[in-house]
């Protein structure tokens, strides 16, 4: 069976972890730090606005020597931010990410943000796929 964005969200935990575009970046990291992700969704109210990541802090505020207590969110969020849908398959994730060089995708639904999904969710996903299929085919040649 090949997984979708769907599939995947039914099995994270509850919850989506989001920061607003005026917050300083040192809002961010420390929900980052505290909810152990990698990226949040950037939000200007309900409307995804960009994506913040450990690597948007790396490169944009510790290499550039800003202060993260006074540096807004999105000064340094990567946007226009790259989404999915949750009919998308796994696979068209994996290629996403690889292809644009990025861990993280939020899920869009009807214009509305409803998840995210990490290149490690993806991954996982698929080697639970190809296991299925291993224990199929021993099955079938046991029997």
């Amino acid at each position: 069976m090949q997984r979708t964005v769907r599939n995947l969200l039914a099995t994270k935990p509850p919850g989506l972890y989001t920061v607003n575009a005026e917050d300083p970046v040192r809002t961010a990291i420390q929900l980052m730090a505290d909810h152990h992700v990698g990226a949040l969704p950037v939000m200007r109210g309900p409307a995804l606005a960009g994506i913040i990541s450990e690597r948007d802090y790396a490169r944009k505020v510790v290499l550039m020597g800003r202060n993260s207590a006074e540096t807004p969110v999105w000064q340094i969020m990567s946007a226009p931010v790259v989404t999915v849908g949750p009919q998308h398959s796994v696979g068209h994730c994996m290629r996403l990410m690889t292809d644009r060089r990025i861990r993280h995708l939020p899920v869009v639904q009807d214009g509305a943000l409803v998840g995210m999904v990490s290149i490690g969710d993806c991954v996982h996903a698929l080697l639970e796929e190809q296991r299925e299929e291993i224990d199929e085919l021993k099955r079938y040649i046991a029997s």
